[in-house]
């Protein structure tokens, strides 16, 4: 499949398919990563489709999925490998049973492929190629990023009781980061870096008509229409494209067909989760609605 993609709108296309909808510069700076063996870097405000570009270029480029989550606090035993100490134990016990085995011979015997517990970033190199998403980059601490650089520059990495992994072929790497710290210049500079906006409200009532074929018209603009209002006051969680879709789902499992103040109000826990967002909206419900 990737052969096949001859330019950004050819990738835009796929992802199409997949309910993806990809603006050009999205389409271009997927197309060039993939093209040229460079992780992409997504940066932009929860809700604006990251993770989910991920998914899709999964799924229109037909390989498997590999996902990293990133925390506080993770290292690179959570996220590259562990042994499997219990069985490791049970074999040594077995070995002592059975009897006639030297100890270097056990110990060699106890770092190998059968005890070696692959972490996402083992598995993305030992699977591509595949598409491996490292979710929330921004999540991690800068011990976690320095880590990420060699990886990224050779994508392989060195098990000191084992040896070297090298992927054959390089996995696509799509990094996402919602910005709640500056993610370091140097592992920037070994990505492409895309910024993703809100869509506006013609992409907006796409996607909600595409996600949820049962909606109606009058209905997705409406929904697409409030979200973009609620996007321009000063809240602490605007709404993402996720909240759009809740929303328009809230609203049809109640049989409401259109979205007037009354209905909203009953629904705005479908689209707004902090307190002080619902209490600053729905005094100003008429208004947003009139």
């Amino acid at each position: 499949m990737t052969d096949s993609l001859a330019s950004p709108e050819e990738l835009a296309a796929a992802l199409d398919r997949t309910g993806y909808l990809a603006d050009d510069g999205l389409a271009t700076a997927g197309f060039l990563a993939l093209r040229m063996g460079r992780p992409l870097f997504c940066e932009g405000e929860p809700g604006t489709g990251k993770t989910a570009l991920a998914l899709a270029l999964a799924t229109a480029l037909d390989r498997p999925l590999v996902r990293l989550q990133c925390h506080e606090g993770i290292d690179a035993a959570q996220a590259l490998y562990e042994w499997d100490f219990p069985r490791q134990l049970l074999h040594l016990r077995a070995l002592e049973a059975s009897g006639g085995i030297d100890v270097e011979t056990a110990e060699r015997s106890l770092y190998t492929e059968r005890f070696l517990l692959a972490r996402p970033l083992l598995q993305a190199l030992i699977s591509a190629p595949c598409v491996l998403l490292i979710d929330e980059i921004d999540r991690a601490d800068d011990e976690f990023e320095a880590f990420l650089l060699q990886l990224l520059d050779e994508y392989a990495v060195t098990i000191p009781e084992y040896g070297e992994v090298r992927a054959d072929q390089p996995p696509l790497v799509v990094l996402t980061s919602n910005r709640t710290r500056e993610v370091h210049d140097a592992l920037k500079r070994r990505c492409l870096y895309h910024w993703l906006e809100h869509p506006d409200l013609v992409r907006e009532v796409t996607i909600l008509r595409r996600r949820i074929p049962l909606i109606g018209e009058v209905l997705a603009r409406q929904v697409a229409e409030a979200v973009q209002r609620l996007r321009q006051m000063d809240l602490l969680k605007p709404p993402g494209v996720a909240e759009s879709l809740d929303w328009a789902k809230a609203l049809m499992t109640l049989h409401r067909d259109e979205l007037d103040a009354a209905s909203a109000a009953r629904t705005l826990g479908a689209v707004l989760k902090y307190s002080e967002d619902l209490d600053r909206v729905r005094a100003k419900l008429d208004a947003l609605f009139a």
